[in-house]
């Protein structure tokens, strides 16, 4: 089964988790979003890739609401056998001085173009392992520090193995932030000097070499949001020989830091936006930190109604979304309006269907949905409900809201919850909805639904964000604080707005928020008679989904990271 992807050598791309399909819950957010666009757009553009993952048995997981907004997790377990097929080969790597095997599935990746990529998703669920060792790769991010070392492990070291054991020839290894690091250990010990070329005292492993394979993403612009381990947790888990003392120039002396480790071990490091790249580049100097601009795959995030649009006016966007530069001229108007209203009303029948709320087709619908955590300030539009009411007696407007907090972040799920209560306290005035288990079908309906996509991180914490990038795709303005890729591309009035204040301060206030919507975007809707919110549908698409699209993000990784 693996014959037609073993006959030429491919990149390897390790991600913690990755988004394949609404149906496989082997992603948490944005980090698995960007990692199965980035293998949707190798496939459609043919560059040979081969993804390693973990099988995430139990899913990140379901997430119920009631009527307070309180979040209840529930397990998202799925069958690997309905989508995937078992290899035969098995590895073993060294955990706490037990020896666990791993396997793997191969799931296919089918491309929109017709091509096809492998997924291998590694598995410890062997009847080999320990009860506590067949558990390893069940939660995403479940479970306490030494669970995720011992994930991590399973993906670096365990990950390597295995494409060497199924026969895989590996020309690169792309790590998708540091999660996987590890894997620059288990090159290093494929890697090494012949014993009597060396010096005394000289280090036996060929770095150059190994940093020559390898190339990094990272995707955290806070030093606290970087996976690290304690050494004396690495001496108890971490049994495989490795030089400690080597592992401490490469990866902190005071800890092992994932994305030190993964600096040190890569000829080629980026961040995803070119604001993140300036922030990674002060925060770890000594490291060349360039800049790819993430973005997202055409055909998977936009509507039908404007992938028919599309079609038929800009043929050839799917394989070269640059060429939607020239919708703002080709595509008329009314074949514009007709597909947002189309893919609108989807989004009102969804709302509908999942929580008997009927939205108005009418009336403006403002969209706000990712992981539901502190710094993405999911309360900021909330903060002056007088105000919002006073707005929506203007112009009357809807609210649609989705999101998960993770279990353990508690501030998180307590936003949630007061969310709920801004929606009773509005209720009279703006309807006000939010949708629970937000995924990757909830998550096309919702971008390409919505009449304004909303953005309100705290700068410079928003190292890229692509919720945005899929509502252009769908014609649908950003109103977004700028930071992240917004900060590249915002042209005010002409793809969306910023919210910032007359000082240029990039988090602004609620004030300048209220001050938009109120004398700028929601007038513009109303007033349609010079086709003005038209024109700033095509600016979306014209100027923003032309650019940040995956295409033209992998088509850069290929020239600049692997090598050419």
């Amino acid at each position: 089964m693996l014959d037609e992807f073993i006959h030429e050598p491919r990149i390897a791309y390790f991600s913690m988790e990755i988004a394949l399909r609404s149906e496989i819950p082997t992603y948490a957010g944005g980090l698995g979003i960007l990692a199965g666009d980035t293998l949707r757009s190798a496939t459609d553009l043919g560059l040979p890739m081969v993804a390693v993952s973990l099988i995430s048995r139990a899913g990140y997981f379901r997430q119920t609401l009631d009527h307070e907004g309180t979040q209840q997790e529930l397990a998202a377990t799925w069958t690997p056998q309905r989508w995937a097929q078992p290899l035969d080969a098995k590895i073993a790597v060294r955990i706490e001085e037990r020896t666990v095997w791993i396997c793997a599935w191969l799931y296919v990746l089918e491309g929109s173009m017709g091509g096809r990529q492998p997924v291998l998703l590694l598995d410890t669920d062997l009847e080999e392992n320990t009860p506590q060792d067949r558990e390893i790769t069940h939660y995403l991010y479940g479970g306490d520090n030494i669970y995720r070392l011992k994930q991590e492990i399973v993906l670096g070291l365990g990950g390597a193995r295995l494409l060497q054991a199924t026969g895989f020839s590996i020309r690169h290894f792309h790590m998708n932030e540091g999660h996987s690091a590890l894997l620059g250990l288990e090159l290093m010990r494929r890697y090494t000097y012949s014993t009597e070329d060396l010096r005394p005292g000289e280090s036996p492993y060929n770095f150059p070499r190994v940093r020559e394979m390898c190339s990094f993403t990272t995707h955290t612009p806070v030093e606290a949001g970087h996976d690290r381990f304690s050494y004396d947790l690495i001496r108890r888990v971490l049994d495989n020989g490795f030089d400690l003392e080597i592992i401490r120039r490469l990866a902190g002396e005071e800890s092992l830091n994932m994305t030190r480790l993964a600096l040190s071990l890569s000829e080629y490091v980026n961040g995803v936006a070119r604001k993140h790249a300036e922030v990674s580049n002060a925060m770890f100097p000594g490291y060349l930190v360039h800049a790819i601009t993430n973005g997202v795959h055409p055909y998977t995030w936009t509507a039908e109604s404007f992938r028919q649009i599309y079609d038929h006016y800009v043929p050839g966007w799917c394989h070269e979304p640059q060429l939607l530069i020239r919708a703002d001229c080709c595509i008329p108007d009314a074949a514009i309006w007709q597909a947002h209203v189309q893919a609108k009303q989807q989004l009102i029948d969804t709302v509908f269907s999942m929580t008997g709320v009927t939205l108005q087709a009418q009336m403006p619908i403002i969209g706000f949905a990712r992981r539901m955590t502190a710094y993405k300030r999911p309360d900021f539009l909330f903060s002056d409900l007088e105000r919002l009411k006073g707005i929506a007696g203007k112009y009357p407007f809807q609210i649609v809201l989705a999101g998960k907090a993770h279990p353990k972040d508690e501030v998180g799920k307590q936003m949630i919850m007061q969310l709920h209560r801004h929606a009773r306290a509005l209720a009279d005035n703006i309807t006000v909805v939010y949708l629970p288990d937000y995924d990757m079908a909830l998550a096309q309906t919702l971008t390409a639904g919505s009449d304004v996509w909303l953005n309100t991180p705290l700068p410079p914490l928003e190292a890229s964000g692509t919720s945005g990038m899929k509502a252009a795709f769908n014609g649908v303005p950003n109103l977004s604080v700028l930071d992240g890729w917004w900060i590249e591309g915002c042209i005010e009035g002409v793809t969306g707005w910023a919210i910032n204040d007359a000082a240029g301060l990039a988090d602004g206030s609620a004030h300048m928020l209220y001050d938009k919507l109120e004398k700028v975007v929601l007038p513009l809707y109303y007033d349609q008679s010079d086709g003005g919110w038209i024109r700033l549908m095509k600016g979306a698409i014209s100027k923003n989904a032309s650019y940040f699209n995956s295409h033209r993000m992998m088509r850069r990784y290929a020239t600049e990271a692997y090598g050419g």
